[in-house]
């Protein structure tokens, strides 16, 4: 705790951005930002959030005394921005100081022992260091005290240390050195800090541009900051039209469905991490932070449900952008963009990382942007019908945009797939995938129906819904084993990806035959089952071999 082992930061650091930290894949030259006791081992240490803000705090207990260190990105009052151009390009212009703030990194801290050692571009780029101030004290006409320049990225530490005594004499003083790790291809800095009771001191790490909004930092901007980003939470949050228990935790789970999504474009990626694997030592270890069809319908549901619908406002422009590129181009959607709408996403391993506990290869990038899963667009539609129904009405080039892509659909009912795991070898036709397509006509015939939409194919996408439902309940159930099934050829193997159906309207869940599957997948795996422990497994791998060996990660239900 106290140190920062992820941080993506670049001329514009965004979720896809190439790593500067990245510990937690080399604890060697993986670099980090660690700020902490000299012996943390002798605290009790407590992480919190600060309430209804995503405010990080991490408190070292000890009997002679309590460190508090306060980790946050700005989230400053809203600025005025004006976008250019096609909003996926993210090109913008900021005419207000809190467009910059928001890419800093604040760390407020009553500490004694700092070591920033950056390793920029997955720790393939070498930098070089400069100290521009060894010796730090408060009243300091400058805050910028060191520079990390790697050929493609420059950035800077600012220290701003807390003056509460008249006399400067009595504050503390913040004393760096360049040190030289093994491996690493850069110096980093470390410091001792000696600090009495109510002493602070902040570091501040941000982009180096000759032109800051805010060239020297002082403590009233940190305060200033921090107490503005308190408060935009705080407002964010009571939007929400929650009602039920658990408040608190439903709350934190919004807070991080927010922090997924990326402003300029409305795109909300599936996580900001890459290559952290499902299981230690295994090679399930891929890059999540694109944005997917599917991760991001499923989103789009809650904030909906959850009241948040300007959230749901930008991820629909980031939807009608792709669909115009598709439909334009005659061709289907992708599985995931990047947060820029882009399709080019190559996959690419890095073996000079150790990965994280030695579970390699360590990936950035995402090979499966090319797969066909058909599972996205009956996603991707109870996505927009919901929209429709909770945000606002649909507009007519959406629809006409609707039309087309399910009349592009209605060529692709019959075609196996990789659907919603991913799988790497074979394609089949998946259950999951067929239930999803049937989900895509039905909730196209819903919205004509609704709206009053004209709908010139209304016909087939009826034929298709029937015919997929029929299909489904005939070769995506076997009859001997009371379940359905993962596909039409793997006709034994469970696959708990079943359990959405009735969610999505296929089937009641008070029907025989949804029971009896469920009743199976609760069963433990010794017993045929996909349970253990109070979490369920995706399927058995021992029986439906998607390239990759060992249990797919649980999933709770």
């Amino acid at each position: 705790m106290g140190r920062l082992e992820v941080l993506k930061v670049r001329s514009k650091p965004d979720f896809d951005s190439p790593s500067v930290f990245c510990r937690l894949l080399d604890k060697d030259i993986g670099g980090y930002f660690s700020i902490a006791p000299q012996d943390p081992s002798s605290c009790t240490t407590k992480q919190q959030y600060l309430p209804s803000s995503a405010i990080l705090q991490t408190r070292y207990i000890r009997e002679d005394g309590v460190l508090d260190l306060v980790d946050f990105f700005p989230r400053p009052k809203k600025s005025n921005i004006v976008y250019t151009g096609y909003r996926h390009n993210a090109y913008r212009q900021s005419k207000s100081v809190p467009e910059e703030l928001k890419e800093w990194l604040v760390r407020r801290v009553a500490c004694v022992h700092i070591d920033v050692f950056p390793a920029f571009d997955y720790a393939r780029e070498p930098h070089t260091t400069t100290l521009l101030q060894p010796e730090r004290r408060a009243g300091d006409s400058e805050s910028k005290t060191v520079t990390f320049h790697s050929k493609q990225e420059k950035l800077q530490l600012d220290v701003v240390i807390e003056s509460h005594d008249d006399q400067l004499s009595g504050d503390p003083v913040v004393t760096f050195e360049k040190v030289q790790l093994a491996r690493m291809k850069g110096e980093g800095v470390h410091a001792n800090i000696t600090l009495r009771e109510g002493q602070g001191i902040s570091f501040i790490l941000r982009r180096d541009v000759p032109d800051h909004v805010a060239k020297v930092i002082t403590t009233q901007i940190v305060d200033s900051q921090q107490h503005d980003t308190q408060l935009y939470w705080f407002h964010w949050l009571g939007k929400a039209n929650y009602k039920g228990g658990w408040r608190e935790v439903v709350s934190r789970s919004l807070m991080i469905l927010k922090m997924l999504t990326y402003e300029p474009t409305g795109a909300i990626v599936a996580a900001p991490t890459f290559s952290i694997p499902e299981a230690i030592g295994g090679t399930r270890n891929w890059d999540y932070r694109f944005s997917w069809i599917r991760d991001s319908s499923f989103t789009i549901y809650i904030l909906l449900r959850m009241g948040f619908t300007e959230e749901a406002d930008a991820y629909m422009e980031f939807v009608n952008t792709i669909f115009q590129k598709s439909v334009n181009a005659g061709q289907g959607l992708r599985v995931m963009y990047t947060i820029r709408g882009e399709t080019e996403i190559p996959e690419e391993e890095l073996d000079h990382l150790d990965g994280y506990k030695g579970s390699k290869p360590v990936r950035i990038g995402n090979g499966a942007v090319f797969h066909q899963q058909l599972d996205i667009y009956g996603e991707l539609m109870d996505g927009i019908y919901l929209y429709n129904k909770y945000g606002k009405p649909i507009s007519w080039d959406t629809w006409v945009s609707i039309r087309r892509m399910l009349d592009y659909v209605l060529d692709l009912v019959n075609e196996p797939d990789m659907s919603i795991w991913e799988v790497r070898n074979n394609k089949q036709n998946f259950v999951y995938s067929k239930v999803m397509l049937w989900v895509a006509f039905d909730r196209g015939l819903r919205l004509a129906d609704k709206r009053c939409l004209p709908c010139p194919n209304r016909q087939k996408w009826l034929t298709a819904r029937d015919t997929l439902h029929e299909e489904i309940m005939e070769k995506g159930y076997n009859k001997e084993m009371h379940s359905f099934i993962q596909s039409y050829e793997n006709t034994t193997v469970l696959d708990s990806s079943i359990l959405i159906a009735p969610l999505v309207f296929f089937i009641t869940p008070n029907d025989p035959r949804f029971l009896s599957t469920m009743d199976r997948i609760l069963l433990p795996p010794d017993k045929g089952g996909l349970t253990s422990a109070g979490l369920v497994h995706r399927y058995d791998v021992e029986l439906s071999d998607d390239v990759f060996r060992g249990w797919r990660a649980r999933r709770c239900f």
